[in-house]
């Protein structure tokens, strides 16, 4: 017999437990409507993405004001409308930087490295001095942004750890117009590198649709190996929550965000970190070749530096540059290193269990084949991506579902 069959055999009590029942839900209700619970609802339903808008602002660039003191020309010349801006997107560790380093050294470019960072580049109280030793050739990080104290205006710290997936019509004002502040400020022809965009990439092609974006992957256990950085050895029977005290790039803040819009995502505290980490190495991938217009190995750029340059300017439309200064910035890299780390089988048995995982959620979401069912609802530029994978799929058989072409 349960309670509430209990309170009902004793009348004063069911009574009670009625009238304590009422007088909570009315303060709730009271509660639930006042201004500052309403601001509650709103933020989180803005973070979530979940909080539709009215299709009928669209209609603003359709229908003509009724008067002419209020028409007025769209500003053509608009940052966000500008087609010479380039923006490199790539996960953590995964060359990014050298990608930066290259466009920093053409005279040409004003190449901003990593917006987003925490250390405020354009605070000089704030940036520190450090450079990361194994980023070859690079003495800092931050000359670019000299002068533009304007970006405190907009920066936020949350954009380095929350809302890090982004649909195409999620609503950030404030990290719009701060990159647009960097682009307008570009004495060169801007570049923007950021380790924080891949699951933003709906957003920012929405909102800068004539740029170009270059996408850089690594191989995630090689990836996954350098961000262990000295800790490589000891940390390989490590747990979700050991692995915490020396997650060096954001990774378990990261799945734990995320985790609220790719629910199966791997959190588990007894689980090893790098099902997590090969789980968002698959979206950044996935949506990186999706929105991206170049996506390149950085393995593929280490083999064939020459071929690997000719390939970024060329489909950038930024041919001129000087291959005998850009050369001596690609340093040959140690591919396979992950082999020092576990045997193949090791990371093999986790990556396939998140394969099935990815093939069952993205069933599901689509319900069907992903790449036949339900594109339509995605712009021209994507469908048309997602029918050059499909026929390329067949070619991808013998060498694995995500070996670039």
């Amino acid at each position: 017999m349960d309670l509430t069959s209990i309170l009902k055999r004793i009348p004063i009590l069911w009574q009670l437990r009625s009238a304590a029942r009422q007088r909570f839900f009315t303060a709730m209700r009271r509660v639930a409507f006042i201004q500052e619970s309403l601001d509650v609802f709103s933020d989180l339903l803005h973070k979530q993405n979940a909080a539709p808008f009215p299709r009928e602002l669209s209609a603003h660039c359709v229908l003509e004001a009724p008067y002419p003191e209020l028409r007025r020309e769209r500003r053509s010349l608009r940052a966000c409308r500008r087609c010479d801006v380039i923006f490199v997107t790539g996960r953590f560790r995964s060359g990014s930087t050298l990608i930066w380093n290259l466009f920093r050294n053409v005279p040409s470019f004003t190449s901003y490295y990593e917006p987003f960072n925490e250390r405020r580049w354009f605070d000089p109280a704030t940036r520190g001095s450090h450079v990361d030793a194994s980023h070859l050739k690079v003495c800092d990080y931050w000359a670019e942004y000299d002068g533009l104290d304007v970006l405190g205006n907009y920066f936020s710290a949350d954009w380095k750890f929350q809302r890090l997936y982004m649909p195409a019509h999620a609503w950030e004002p404030g990290m719009q117009r701060y990159i647009e502040t960097l682009i307008e400020r570009a004495p060169g022809r801007p570049v923007l590198q950021f380790n924080e965009m891949d699951l933003r990439l709906p957003w920012l092609r929405a909102r800068f649709p004539s740029a170009r974006i270059l996408h850089i992957f690594r191989h995630p256990r090689d990836q996954w190996c350098s961000a262990l950085g000295r800790d490589l050895k000891s940390s390989r029977s490590n747990t979700v929550r050991e692995f915490e005290a020396i997650d060096g790039f954001y990774l378990l803040q990261w799945g734990r965000d995320l985790h609220s819009y790719f629910p199966f995502l791997t959190l588990d505290e007894r689980s090893h970190p790098y099902e997590l980490f090969y789980q968002i190495w698959k979206l950044s991938y996935l949506f990186g070749r999706l929105y991206a217009d170049v996506s390149i190995a950085l393995e593929d750029l280490l083999a064939s530096p020459e071929s690997g340059l000719r390939t970024i300017f060329s489909k950038l439309a930024a041919a001129e540059y000087d291959a005998s200064t850009l050369l001596p910035l690609v340093r040959p890299g140690t591919v396979g290193k992950w082999q020092s780390y576990a045997a193949d089988e090791w990371f093999a048995a986790i990556e396939e269990q998140v394969d099935e995982t990815f093939v069952e959620f993205g069933n599901a979401a689509a319900a069907g084949d992903p790449l036949n069912r339900k594109v339509t609802t995605l712009p021209p530029r994507i469908r048309a991506r997602f029918a050059a994978e499909r026929c390329r799929s067949s070619r991808r058989q013998e060498r694995g579902p995500w070996s670039p072409d």
